[in-house]
């Protein structure tokens, strides 16, 4: 059997912590007199902390000194670590498992490629951090996706080319960082909306051990 680099995105494709941050921001924004809505949110995917509060602050046209802003960020990230803490596996979602007890069992390379610096205290708390061989996260890289530096970390790590690399993925731009990278791309979630995907399923569930083997075997 041959061998491959399984690499998976954290937010949104093992759990989904987009949530939380939803809630976090909406928290900030509401203390702010600022109306804030899962519309609104849409705004914020993929974009990093400082400009997430720019585009708030811009929807309530609200000035704020840098250390100002600075206060806030750190009060929203308090509060989104507040509701991490409280994370059990019961937010791993369907169809995960069977997808990692299987390329576990085949002695595949799990490895972790996302952009949250709070992957591994996440991956701890539903308690499977123990499935990963390797983890990339916010805090081994400094360019976003779809810069493929994620990914490209990743397949290093489990010793594997691009070209032997599987990315699972919920963004747009996490799509695009895969295939920028010359990866096999998975797009967990809305097919027309990650439509540049390789292979697509609404979620785990729809995944067969078939074709994770034809993944394997390619």
């Amino acid at each position: 059997m041959k061998t491959k680099a399984f690499i998976f995105d954290l937010d949104g494709v093992i759990v989904d912590t987009a949530k939380y941050h939803y809630l976090a921001w909406k928290n900030l924004a509401n203390n702010l007199n600022i109306d804030f809505t899962e519309d609104h949110n849409e705004l914020l995917k993929g974009v990093s902390r400082v400009r997430s509060l720019e585009i708030i602050l811009g929807l309530g046209s609200v000035q704020a000194s840098d250390e100002q802003k600075n206060e806030w960020l750190i009060q929203k990230n308090e509060e989104y670590l507040g509701y991490i803490n409280k994370m059990d596996d019961s937010e791993i979602l369907p169809g995960v498992m069977k997808v990692l007890n299987f390329l576990k069992a085949n002695h595949q390379p799990i490895i972790l490629g996302s952009a949250s610096k709070n992957a591994r205290p996440i991956l701890e708390k539903v308690n499977i951090l123990n499935y990963f061989d390797d983890i990339v996260d916010g805090n081994d890289v400094t360019n976003a996706k779809p810069d493929p530096e994620v990914f490209i970390v990743g397949a290093k790590k489990a010793n594997q080319p691009n070209e032997n690399s599987i990315v699972f993925e919920d963004s747009v731009a996490g799509i695009q960082a895969a295939n920028v990278a010359g990866m096999t791309s998975i797009g967990i979630g809305d097919s027309s909306v990650l439509n540049e995907a390789n292979h697509n399923f609404n979620n785990f569930t729809e995944i067969t051990e078939e074709f994770l083997m034809e993944l394997i075997n390619q």
